[in-house]
């Protein structure tokens, strides 16, 4: 076989790869030695600004089966039969750390799915974790400033990390999961994913149903207590990287079960408490889990840059048969995951290969654009209606209409009969032994005793108090005997 001929971005062939053009031996450097300047000016132009979020990920491709059936619930292609198989891209990351931070730490995972359907692309945006910090995204920016780098000392804060947390009471149900025992995956592999937010789905005769997701690892779960994540990051911090490729390239293929827990539109507005609010779970005993299918990676990206990295989520690309839910958090991750990608990416990043539907094809009258591919030829019109068989709209609607009623304003969320901020993180740490209670006590005092202000002590330590007297009294005498040392 010939040797193959290195180029130009242009496609020129290049003479000399090893020795820049100059004014006679040992000279200066010549303007003109095009192959240097564009080999250096590309190399200066390989980052993009990284995620302010999820910086710090891995990836993967495979397959969901649907093992069985949920026709009577949503009329979603990819889900309408037993033995139906779709393409999947996954991505897992850490949430606060940059792109060069450890693996092994204790952060919420990041758990997005990319379904190739035949009816477009579906983006299943969750977490390792079911609920979440805060219930309204006006809050986000402010709770994802607390918990990153400080302006002035350049490193994450404890007085920044608690002043929030003690400030956002509906904060301590997940607090209570991240401090506990499964606050630090051993791997990607070894850990649950959530859509955590509230979804609808739609069946064929228009009835509407609230859904949850629940990915359950069939690996069994494993994860780090703080001294082995902090031995793991000194020698690997690239751990979970590390596991999920080398376990993909040896073939073994990490598999998860998905389960739905279904709750029919009706019964939402009288359920005991919000069902929209991200903060909390619904309870096993009303909706129990149900077996939908299974997702299986087994191909590893072959460019981590262009398939990982570029890889862009967003939880508004639905298929007919989902839709979203009065979820006031997922309601603006609408918005800011998609803009997110506009910005990092541009406004084509939907044509990327891995972003790309590939199991149809997109048609529509976006064009231009930086890096625009789309010309789609010299009769296609950017405009619509037209009468020149461009692309229409079907008239269906993907899901089922959401009832709203009141008036415009900026309203505090519905307070259901049951809804408090303190109820299921108290019903979580009742459900620990002895061993989970003790730990997670020390992983929460090792972070609030490290805290300046008593004021912000206390008001979290009331937080842990209202979930269960026990749980705060014993968080309260943990922090005043490391504060004593």
């Amino acid at each position: 076989m010939s040797q193959r001929v290195l180029t130009t971005e242009s496609g020129a062939p290049v003479a000399d790869n090893q020795n820049s053009a100059t004014a006679g031996v040992g000279g200066p450097l010549l303007l003109q030695d095009q192959h240097l300047l564009e080999k250096l000016a590309r190399f200066n132009r390989e980052r993009i600004p990284e995620r302010v979020v999820h910086a710090r990920g891995s990836g993967a491709y495979g397959h969901f089966e649907v093992t069985d059936d949920v026709t009577g619930y949503t009329h979603a292609a990819f889900l309408g039969g037993i033995g139906k198989r779709t393409e999947v891209f996954a991505r897992f990351s850490t949430v606060a750390d940059n792109l060069g931070g450890a693996d092994a730490v204790r952060d919420p995972r990041g758990f997005a799915l990319k379904f190739y359907t035949e009816e477009g692309n579906y983006d299943l945006v969750g977490n390792n974790t079911p609920v979440f910090f805060i219930k309204d995204p006006l809050k986000f920016p402010d709770f994802i400033h607390s918990q990153k780098r400080d302006p002035f000392t350049g490193k994450q804060e404890p007085d920044n990390v608690w002043d929030f947390w003690a400030h956002a009471p509906e904060a301590t149900h997940q607090v209570t999961w991240l401090m506990g025992d499964r606050g630090i995956p051993a791997s990607y592999r070894h850990m649950n994913g959530y859509g955590s937010h509230t979804y609808q789905w739609t069946n064929a005769a228009g009835e509407g149903f609230f859904v949850k997701y629940h990915f359950k690892t069939n690996q069994g779960i494993r994860c780090l207590s703080t001294e082995q994540a902090q031995e793991q990051a000194g020698k690997d911090p690239n751990s979970h990287q590390t596991d999920l490729l080398q376990a993909i390239e040896r073939g073994v293929h990490p598999s998860w079960t998905l389960y739905v827990q279904i709750m029919p539109a009706a019964d939402a507005a009288d359920y005991r408490f919000n069902p929209f609010d991200l903060t909390k779970v619904w309870p096993h005993r009303d909706h129990p889990l149900q077996r939908v299918g299974r997702l299986v990676l087994d191909r590893n990206p072959d460019n981590v840059f262009a398939e990982v990295e570029q890889a862009a989520f967003s939880p508004n690309n639905f298929v007919p048969g989902i839709g979203p839910s009065a979820d006031k958090m997922l309601q603006g991750r609408l918005f800011a995951y998609a803009d997110a990608h506009r910005y990092r990416l541009g406004v084509n990043h939907t044509q990327l290969a891995v972003n790309a539907p590939r199991a149809t094809t997109a048609d529509n009258y976006g064009r231009d654009g930086l890096m625009a591919a789309n010309s789609q030829g010299r009769y296609a019109r950017n405009y619509e209606p037209n009468s020149h068989d461009g692309p229409a709209e079907t008239g269906r609607p993907l899901a089922a209409p959401l009832p709203v009623s009141g008036h415009t304003g900026t309203h505090a969320a519905p307070q259901h009969t049951k809804d408090d901020d303190f109820y299921q993180a108290g019903e979580l740490y009742r459900l620990m032994s002895e061993e989970e209670k003790r730990r997670l006590v020390a992983n929460i005092a090792g972070g609030l005793a490290q805290v300046s202000r008593d004021d912000v002590i206390e008001k979290n330590l009331a937080h842990f108090q209202a979930a269960d007297p026990e749980y705060g009294r014993r968080v309260r005498e943990a922090v005043e005997a490391l504060r004593e040392d």
